[in-house]
């Protein structure tokens, strides 16, 4: 497995106090008051705006984030959690509605449309059965995003993404790291 590397600093462009982190991070805040830039030295990570993994995701890989403002993101990083490399096979399930009802469709590789591709208007939830997914809220993966790693997501909505829909999905690749 590989170890990843992030560092986060608490103003633009790497300055004032840094944390470096090499695992999973539910809340750095008492080791930074804020943060507003960080460098990526190896791995794949996730970060969020609030606290234990919630709120707002991020999708960062190896390189330079001199200011999150600039690139869409909150300028308040709270969380972190490091994307375990997967080399094999990718499988998600994804269900038209709750509880995997409605539509189902197997997808092995990168979704930019379900609308397009399966004629579905909306995703609600989804069996990972193999590698790690980002799903995003509109197609050609743009707008918020949200991490999958294999398991199972009955509702999206009672995860707290209410008003999200997923129309877009990519495999977190080897290539990545």
């Amino acid at each position: 497995m590989t170890m990843g590397k992030i560092i986060f600093y608490e103003d633009r462009n790497f300055g004032g106090r840094s944390y470096e982190c090499m695992s999973d991070c539910a809340d750095f805040t008492s080791y930074l008051s804020r943060c507003h830039s960080c460098r990526v030295e190896s791995g794949c990570w996730m970060v969020y705006d609030r606290s234990n993994y919630m709120g707002n995701q991020y999708f960062v890989r190896r390189g330079e984030y001199s200011d999150y403002s600039r690139m869409g993101m909150s300028d308040c990083i709270r969380s972190c959690r490091m994307i375990p490399m997967h080399r094999g096979s990718y499988r998600m399930r994804i269900y038209e509605r709750e509880n995997f009802g409605g539509q189902m469709y197997e997808m092995m590789d990168d979704c930019d449309n379900i609308m397009d591709r399966y004629r579905m208007s909306d995703c609600q939830s989804c069996h990972v059965m193999d590698g790690h997914w980002l799903m995003y809220e509109q197609p050609h993966y743009r707008g918020r995003m949200m991490y999958m790693r294999p398991g199972e997501y009955r509702s999206f909505r009672e995860m707290g993404y209410n008003n999200m829909r997923f129309m877009s999905m990519r495999r977190i690749m080897d290539s990545y790291y």
